[in-house]
């Protein structure tokens, strides 16, 4: 091998090295906040701060990422949204409801994702780099203690949206919601709107529409843009977890298209324009602050919560 081409190989070896060890040793522990401003409340109404939580699949441990998500009270928003992942192990009940008591403190709402009611099971890597990580199982999964922590996030006053609507009163503002159960297990049943359960329909004016969903998969956002929300809050995509710089994520695990892995972007359509009556849905997904626990790594794409602050049109 001529010495020029051995020198290079070595280059590229000690290049995915080293991109290795910072994905798995230092990014997909650098947690961020993420900021975005969205135009969606009546005229003349003040900021509404929501907090977007999603994908921590906390496992024992952790006690940065415990330490960081409970230091997310000191913004105190109005506003707390979970679009479930919560937890990937059966030791992680105390850790999480540590991690998220501040926040329990506050009005929410919350979804569950795969995660939440299973453990995750070791499976190629390589599965996660493609379009739908999705399979047959060759392991029977661990069950996660899924209702005990649903009447944990409920008997503190957090709404469950699982395929369902209520309605919560927020900083003086009346917020309808709308959430669908995990699409990636294919366990979303759009609920029907114009019900008892649909705040809209009562006397009482409602100022914002929100739907809540863990995955984004095209059939939900849909149905949630038909149902008039004002803004969509997913997790699930991880934000692609592997991304390239200047190019994005390679995958969302879903049939969301990559431009949409993670930010605040329209559904459908480029941008969101509700006062022209047929524009699209603003649409926030996160990328979430955590990964599997067999797949720990995270390449230009970090680990995120977001504060959302709804502003008027």
């Amino acid at each position: 091998m001529p010495a020029g081409t051995a020198r290079a190989l070595g280059g590229l070896a000690l290049g995915g090295v080293g991109a290795l060890a910072w994905a798995s040793l230092v990014e997909v522990r650098w947690y961020a906040l993420r900021e975005v401003t969205v135009p969606v409340l009546p005229a003349g109404e003040a900021p509404l701060r929501v907090l977007h939580l999603a994908d921590l699949h906390l496992v024992p441990g952790q006690r940065r990422k415990v330490d960081w998500v409970r230091d997310l009270a000191s913004l105190d928003a109005d506003l707390v949204i979970d679009t479930g992942d919560n937890w990937a192990h059966l030791g992680a009940m105390g850790p999480l409801l540590h991690a998220l008591e501040p926040h329990l403190a506050k009005p929410g709402a919350f979804v569950m994702g795969s995660n939440d009611y299973v453990a995750p099971v070791p499976k190629n890597p390589g599965r996660y780099l493609l379009p739908d990580s999705r399979g047959t199982r060759r392991q029977t999964p661990t069950e996660l203690p899924w209702r005990e922590l649903a009447a944990r996030f409920r008997g503190a006053g957090w709404k469950d949206l699982t395929n369902r609507r209520d309605v919560l009163d927020v900083a003086g503002r009346r917020v309808s919601l709308v959430g669908v159960d995990d699409a990636h297990l294919d366990q979303d049943r759009f609920p029907e709107a114009g019900g008892t359960d649909d705040a809209r329909t009562g006397a009482t004016p409602v100022d914002l529409h929100l739907g809540v969903t863990h995955a984004p998969y095209r059939r939900v956002l849909d149905a949630m843009h038909a149902d008039d929300a004002d803004l969509v809050i997913a997790g699930h995509t991880h934000g692609g977890q592997l991304a390239v710089p200047f190019y994005g994520a390679l995958v969302t695990n879903c049939d969301l298209d990559r431009g949409r892995a993670k930010g605040l972007h329209g559904w459908p359509g480029a941008r969101p324009d509700r006062s022209g009556g047929d524009g699209s849905t603003w649409l926030h997904v996160s990328a979430g602050l955590g990964t599997s626990p067999y797949a720990p790594v995270r390449f230009a794409c970090r680990p995120e919560a977001t504060l959302i602050t709804l502003v008027a049109r």
